[in-house]
């Protein structure tokens, strides 16, 4: 028996999970039993209510265009929930499509603008014939960590105020091709167009999501000891 029970978001779970990000579950889970904790999943989907108050953590994927129009126009009815979830400073991963929705639009491959909610200040174009494919390494200029993924997509994101990029190209594109950044960081949230999924192969980052998660939840609980943060991936 767990003796901390978090709870998660999996957002759209049933329509964005094109590259099986899914898998980013399987891996806060199997690092959460190494935290004692364990986390029980609910896909909130079309026509379903966020309530932030519900959750601890929150996974929100990537799809084709069609599916992300799709969520596109059901996302208004949860954005007052998820700023509220951001910006309380519970932990949210965004990947993909996810990313770009939490921006101020994306523009399609056919070109159509598709508004996202606003709530990170970062805005997605697309790219004539072309998609960012291949592996990628970046290093997060505060840690100096280094994180490894596949990334395959047309969008070219550039960030806003407020926001940081989870690393600076080692090798690959990352979010536009040209500044060198990849992903985002705004409080507890984490972006990438990291797939493979990112946090089978980045056990740091999963580990950072649960602590924040669990001190979020058990202020007056004392994880300064706690092993499992120093356990290293083994995906």
């Amino acid at each position: 028996m767990a003796k901390y029970h978090l709870r998660l978001a999996h957002l759209y779970g049933d329509l964005l999970n094109t590259y099986s990000d899914v898998g980013n579950i399987i891996a806060l889970r199997y690092y959460a039993k190494q935290m004692n904790a364990d986390i029980a999943v609910e896909v909130i989907s079309i026509d379903n209510q966020f309530n932030p108050d519900d959750f601890d953590l929150a996974l929100f994927g990537g799809g084709q265009d069609y599916e992300q129009l799709v969520v596109s126009r059901d996302l208004p009815n949860k954005k007052d929930g998820l700023a509220r979830f951001i910006n309380d400073n519970k932990p949210m991963l965004a990947i993909c499509g996810g990313y770009q929705l939490l921006g101020h639009y994306y523009i399609g491959a056919n070109g159509e603008k598709i508004p996202g909610l606003g709530i990170l200040d970062h805005y997605t174009l697309s790219q004539d014939n072309n998609r960012f494919i291949g592996d990628i390494t970046i290093k997060n200029p505060k840690t100096g960590q280094e994180y490894h993924g596949f990334e395959n997509h047309n969008g070219r994101t550039f960030l806003g105020k407020d926001e940081q990029p989870l690393g600076m190209v080692v090798t690959g594109h990352g979010n536009n091709g040209e500044d060198h950044t990849e992903g985002a960081i705004y409080k507890s949230t984490y972006c990438s167009y990291f797939h493979g999924p990112i946090l089978t192969r980045n056990g740091e980052i999963a580990k950072t999501l649960l602590l924040r998660a669990l001190k979020n939840k058990y202020p007056d609980a004392d994880f300064s000891n706690q092993e499992a943060l120093k356990v290293k991936p083994t995906f």
